[in-house]
């Protein structure tokens, strides 16, 4: 893969927004505070949200004006320098992004052309990610229903780690998320499962590139996510947030549903979490984004 040269680089840099340099210093959240994730957690949100505007920029403001920092694409399937540009345009964060594909296009597929094709992807959403000023992809590994869980787990550790050197080169994380595939949990299993397994699978890779996207939503049905982000501890590197009845058992909007963010908060604030919380649910025009990023703020007692 070619790299970019240092004139390329110092380039894309001049055209990011200053706080991308230094985002704890963003004078929305202010320094931060013992006992409270003020100037610890900066919220972003999934493009795909953003209703309302045609271009990057017009999204990329409309979500700044509702009240987040950054805001996460999906890659590959972008232009980095329309990105660029509108980043610094509007002086949001792209903090990161989704990487393409991955649910259908799997790392655990049986079929080796097909985890080819998986890599391929994921090289390539780094090296976009890395070319518009963001420091992550989010990546869903495969599915339990591509073999045992022994088979998913050697085959998705195999592949992805394939993609270990170019993230290290180009300082872009692989962050694996906790989702609904049947996969380091027992999808018939009750309320008191824990994060052991998914602990062990991003040790399994034993890279500071590869940590975890913990979605503090996906697995309240299984188990406590306080606990989960205790067990899981540095190796959190981003979160995802949507709300999750455990009485109707149904995804909700961040402000419904029962999960304990008072013990989420707690537990975040135990392992020194500071970093990116990305709003995961419906989307819609302005005034829905600003009140999905005020139920951020009242689940982390950020206001």
């Amino acid at each position: 893969m070619k790299l970019p040269t240092r004139r390329g680089f110092l380039s894309a840099a001049a055209l990011l927004p200053a706080a991308a340099v230094a985002p704890s210093a963003s004078p929305a959240y202010g320094a931060p505070s013992a006992g409270s994730l003020r100037g610890r957690l900066y919220k972003t949100l999934k493009i795909g949200m953003v209703r309302e505007g045609d271009t990057l920029a017009e999204k990329f403001a409309i979500a700044k004006s509702a009240g987040f920092e950054g805001i996460e694409l999906h890659a590959p399937g972008f232009d980095p320098a329309e990105a660029r540009a509108a980043a610094a345009e509007t002086g949001l964060f792209i903090d990161g992004t989704v990487c393409a594909e991955h649910w259908e296009v799997r790392h655990s597929d049986p079929d080796p052309a097909v985890r080819a094709q998986a890599l391929e992807t994921l090289l390539a959403a780094i090296e976009d990610t890395h070319a518009a000023g963001g420091h992550s992809v989010l990546l869903v590994v495969g599915h339990g229903k591509d073999g045992s869980e022994e088979e998913v787990w050697e085959r998705t550790v195999e592949n992805v780690s394939k993609a270990i050197p170019t993230a290290a080169r180009f300082g872009v994380c692989i962050a694996v998320e906790n989702v609904w595939n049947e996969f380091c949990y027992d999808k018939d299993g009750g309320r008191d499962q824990t994060a052991d397994k998914f602990v062990d699978y991003i040790d399994a890779f034993a890279s500071p590139w590869v940590g975890m996207h913990f979605d503090i939503g996906n697995h309240w049905k299984y188990g406590s996510m306080g606990d989960w982000i205790r067990q899981l501890g540095k190796r959190i590197v981003k979160l995802d947030i949507k709300g999750y009845s455990r009485k109707e058992e149904k995804f909700t909007p961040i402000d419904e549903g029962d999960i304990d963010y008072a013990d989420v908060t707690a537990a975040l604030l135990e392992i020194n979490f500071h970093g990116w919380c990305a709003a995961e649910v419906a989307g819609g025009d302005g005034a829905f984004l600003a009140g999905v990023a005020s139920a951020m703020d009242d689940a982390f007692g950020l206001s």
